[in-house]
């Protein structure tokens, strides 16, 4: 074997602590942010709360500074156009240290806290981390990583017709390989996972029950076979008749697909209260839609101006060392805040330019969007849209939403373009409403109408987008109106 030396040229980005910070903070929501914030705020002597007096930039900071190290002039990049997983570098967040509690009321506040505290991760991290561990190749794995990022709160993947086409057509993988991907991802816990409908959901909840088990065999007739709603039918003799079966029998089986979990993302629900602050106000003024971020959501901080005269250029002593090195953190802390702020006042913007009819019209006016979309008009990754779009809430006169909300996949309309799942699922439910109570519209029909309005859907679908409304079917809604 011949040994010899080469020369080779690349660019890498260097993931600074600067940036680490920057993108860690941008995927915070509003009130964990506070409690960085606060934290800062504590632990770093060179950062104080802006009281209304003459702020000082940190730009001017580092201006009026005696010593610069070059680590301390790391930037961070414009709108943080890096894609990174930081799961690696930053573990997950444990429980703080209990404060020394200064009054009664702060020793039960504290001690409410703890009790509420779960270390519970949430259903996506679970799914990844079970992916992680599964023998993968890396197209499998990135086909996974997009069916898992599909599944919904409740557990279930609703949208599959639309996105097992895209995902072959994305890693070039055959329908056959996708569907075998999502086999495995359907064997993950919890079981019913990433079920594209509640039959199928309860059906793979049944395949990891012993076939010994009473009721079992009628039970997954029952999904497979007939309707869901011989559940809810008061005479189940007449059901039992239909279906040849003793009564009893059919009882015990309806009696073990009632224990079974119809949204298998519950055990991954939040337990603490969630309060939601609109990070964003989108008001309409005379020249059309205004964006602004929540002035409330963070206090205005700047480097405190006493401290910052105690730095000498040539003083080496400990306390020296320390105001640098704090002086360093607290650029850093207001760059990351600014470059936060920055990213998440322009994802909105663009949000809002994309979904105007929505904001004047309402949802049948929603627009297809996709993360890509954003990123390729910020010229920004796609994992910084999705970042700044997480746990952040957006205030409009049509109510708060999240802004992940703003976001659908799109079905092609008979005139060559596009339609939102999100309006389609708006349309389904005007129509619903205005139906006539002695015939309800069933899923047939609604594609039918749905087609004289220009959108070509398949009943199935229809019928995937009913249910994500909860809306029963057509039987359901007739007995219902007696």
């Amino acid at each position: 074997m011949k040994l010899s030396q080469g020369l080779n040229l690349g660019q890498t980005l260097t993931m600074t602590p600067a940036l680490q910070q920057a993108i860690r903070m941008l995927q915070l929501s509003t009130l964990d942010l506070k409690t960085e914030i606060q934290d800062a705020l504590e632990s770093n002597v060179m950062l104080e709360a802006d009281e209304g007096h003459e702020e000082i930039d940190a730009r001017e900071a580092a201006a009026q500074s005696s010593e610069r190290t070059n680590s301390s002039d790391a930037e961070i990049p414009e709108n943080l156009p890096v894609d990174a997983d930081w799961n690696d570098i930053y573990a997950g967040s444990s429980a703080p240290a209990a404060p020394a509690a200064s009054s009664t009321d702060d020793e039960d506040y504290w001690a409410f806290r703890q009790a509420n505290l779960t270390s519970t991760p949430d259903l996506h991290a679970h799914l990844v981390w079970q992916a992680d561990m599964h023998s993968f190749s890396p197209g499998e794995r990135a086909a996974a990583e997009v069916i898992i990022d599909a599944i919904d709160a409740n557990g279930l993947l609703l949208d599959w017709d639309e996105i097992a086409p895209r995902i072959a057509a994305d890693l070039e993988l055959t329908p056959a390989h996708v569907e075998a991907v999502l086999t495995v991802v359907q064997d993950f816990d919890p079981p019913g996972v990433a079920a594209r409908s509640l039959a199928e959901c309860l059906d793979i909840q049944l395949t990891g029950i012993d076939s010994d088990t009473p009721g079992h065999a009628l039970a997954r007739r029952l999904i497979r076979e007939e309707s869901l709603a011989c559940l809810a039918e008061p005479k189940r003799d007449a059901v039992a008749a239909r279906l040849g079966v003793e009564l009893e029998a059919l009882d015990t089986a309806i009696a073990l697909i009632q224990t079974l979990q119809p949204h298998p993302g519950d055990a991954f629900a939040e337990h603490e209260a969630d309060y939601v602050v609109p990070e964003v106000f989108v008001t309409r003024t005379s020249e059309g839609w205004h964006v602004a971020l929540n002035p409330d959501i963070a206090p205005r901080l700047r480097i405190n101006a006493q401290y910052l005269a105690l730095i000498k250029r040539a003083d080496k002593s400990a306390d020296q060392t320390t105001l640098k090195s704090h002086l360093q953190e607290a650029r850093f802390f207001l760059n990351s805040l600014k470059s936060r702020n920055d990213t998440l006042l322009e994802v909105a913007q663009c949000i809002v330019e994309a979904q105007r009819g929505f904001l004047e019209y309402g949802e049948e006016a929603m627009k297809p969007l996709v993360l890509r979309d954003v990123a390729e008009e910020l010229e920004i990754h796609e994992s910084t849209v999705s970042r700044a779009t997480a746990n952040k809430y957006m205030q409009t006169s049509r109510g708060v939403f999240e802004l992940k909300y703003f976001f659908s996949s799109h079905v092609s309309t008979t005139d060559g373009g596009s339609a939102s799942a999100t309006a389609i699922q708006a349309m389904i439910k005007r129509m619903v409403a205005g139906e006539t109570a002695r015939k309800p519209l069933s899923d047939s029909k609604l594609a039918e109408l749905l087609l004289d309005n220009g959108i070509q859907v398949a009943r199935r679908t229809v019928a995937k987008y009913r249910e994500a409304l909860s809306i029963p079917p057509s039987h359901e809604r007739r007995q219902k109106t007696g």
